[in-house]
């Protein structure tokens, strides 16, 4: 009989807490959300920004949680027949938690930081090392303060390997969640300009990103993108971090991960790569040439991870773009298709080129045309008029037919366009909704993309609802 996830005297040694009334002796999981708690799950009782996890101990408990772990000056509070774990800071409880879930494991840990690339990379990474053995890893993106040690805490003790995203706004922050994780394996998939409000230039968001490097455990490798600017800086930030083994990938020569060919067809990629000297050819299930090349560093993973290769390179053909980072819908239009490119999840200057670069990949069918919706890039600063006017160059490298603008920071890129090229400018995303309803037909290819802030996802939601979706995603 295989043991839970936590027994109740494990789980309240680990947060150093108190037992009150009568917990279950078996924990099947770890939960923040009482929406969809599992019976026998644990219920971490969080505060966020803007919910505070102590006001659904009742429905975690009527759900069938196991126990709440909550705060010792909100106990009275709470029904009194309750089942509690009792601590003074839930936050730091959980990240005790997760620091006990990577203490008991033997597995092999690999994590992933980066301006762009980081969910996309972290997926390709759990479905190459699911083919080798047991493998945990991060859902959705679950990569900041909570996310990090909530995914630990989630991690069987019998596993073979576990990956796990990290991100960050501010310098800082990846420093205490990757010595949480302790990692075996750090890719850095590239460092661009992001967040900029936050930081005074790239090299700054290097030096933020390089905080991944304070965790590797000894002996551990650093994956990083030669191709980037800041390659060198991220060499030297690792070897004067400590860390004496450094892998690269790209184009460049040198690279141990070394792209030598690629074609996209059909919304797929195929790949011939060399990885650290043997050749290998590949499939990837996404189309996009950020997957491509962000699998060259999964590939070194893989063989830093122990893994195998052939195994790891077949299992990247059931890659699929994440919702909203590149999923394609097929929509029914009265006179027959048209593709929906969701890329509405998030948004940067590097990030808007991947999509435009995904965007003229995709061949509109005949009498179509490919369409941009682009709200603004948020978090860019004092630079982030000029950032958005510069994306016409790749709007236009990209041939794109027509482009739709929302938001204060786009106009400053609705302004460089050519007439023939604007379709329409809103101050906000909700303003283009009946237009492009209007406008969209068949054998066009559309994608929509902004920040989250910038609300694109509607947009999305209701091409998808107005033209019945024909299948979720577009047949490879």
């Amino acid at each position: 009989m295989s043991l839970p996830l936590w027994t109740l005297e494990e789980f309240a040694a680990a947060v150093s807490g108190s037992v009150v009334g009568t917990p279950a002796e078996a924990i099947t999981g770890v939960s923040i959300d009482s929406r969809t708690l599992e019976p026998g799950e644990a219920f971490i009782a969080i505060a966020g920004d803007r919910f505070d996890g102590h006001d659904f101990v009742e429905a975690a408990l009527k759900a069938g949680a196991s126990l709440a772990l909550v705060a010792r000056d909100r106990l009275a509070s709470l029904p009194a027949d309750g089942r509690y774990v009792v601590v003074d800071d839930v936050l730091e409880g959980l990240r005790c938690l997760g620091r006990a879930a990577r203490a008991r494991v033997s597995a092999r840990i690999v994590a992933v930081t980066g301006s762009v690339g980081k969910t996309g990379t972290k997926e390709a990474l759990r479905l190459a090392l699911s083919r080798c053995g047991k493998t945990h890893a991060s859902v959705a993106s679950f990569n900041n303060h909570w996310g990090v040690p909530l995914t630990l805490a989630r991690m069987p003790r019998d596993v073979d390997f576990g990956v796990f995203e990290i991100g960050m706004n501010h310098a800082g922050e990846i420093t205490p969640l990757v010595q949480m994780v302790r990692p075996h394996v750090a890719i850095i998939t590239t460092v661009q300009p992001v967040h900029l409000e936050f930081f005074d230039s790239v090299e700054s968001i290097a030096k933020a990103k390089a905080e991944i490097f304070s965790g590797l455990e000894p002996g551990g490798v650093a994956i990083l993108n030669r191709d980037n600017d800041q390659f060198d800086l991220l060499t030297f930030l690792a070897k004067t971090g400590g860390v004496t083994t450094i892998r690269t990938f790209g184009e460049g020569a040198g690279s141990d991960g070394k792209l030598l060919k690629h074609l996209s067809q059909g919304g797929t990629s195929v790949v011939q790569t060399r990885i650290l000297g043997e050749e290998i050819t590949y499939k990837i299930g996404a189309p996009g040439r950020h997957f491509v090349m962000n699998s060259l560093a999964v590939l070194l993973a893989i063989v830093e991870m122990g893994a195998d290769l052939a195994l790891a390179g077949l299992a990247l053909a059931e890659l699929s773009a994440p919702k909203g980072r590149g999923a394609q819908t097929r929509l029914s239009l009265p006179g027959g298709p048209a593709i929906l490119i969701d890329e509405s999840y998030n948004a940067n200057p590097a990030s808007m080129r991947a999509a435009l670069s995904l965007l003229a990949d995709v061949k509109p069918e005949a009498g179509g045309r490919r369409i941009a919706v682009l709200g603004d890039m948020l978090e860019l600063g004092e630079t982030s008029r000029a950032l958005h006017a510069e994306l016409a160059a790749p709007i236009a490298s990209a041939a794109v037919n027509v482009v739709y603008c929302c938001g204060p920071m786009m106009h400053a890129l609705w302004e460089t366009l050519p007439a023939a090229q604007r379709g329409l400018y809103a101050e906000a995303s909700s303003g283009l909704a009946d237009r492009l309803r209007e406008d969209l037909r068949a054998g066009d290819v559309i994608m929509i993309k902004g920040s989250l802030g910038s609300r694109m996802g509607p947009l999305v939601e209701a091409l998808k609802q107005d033209y019945a979706a024909a299948d979720e995603t577009v047949a490879v």
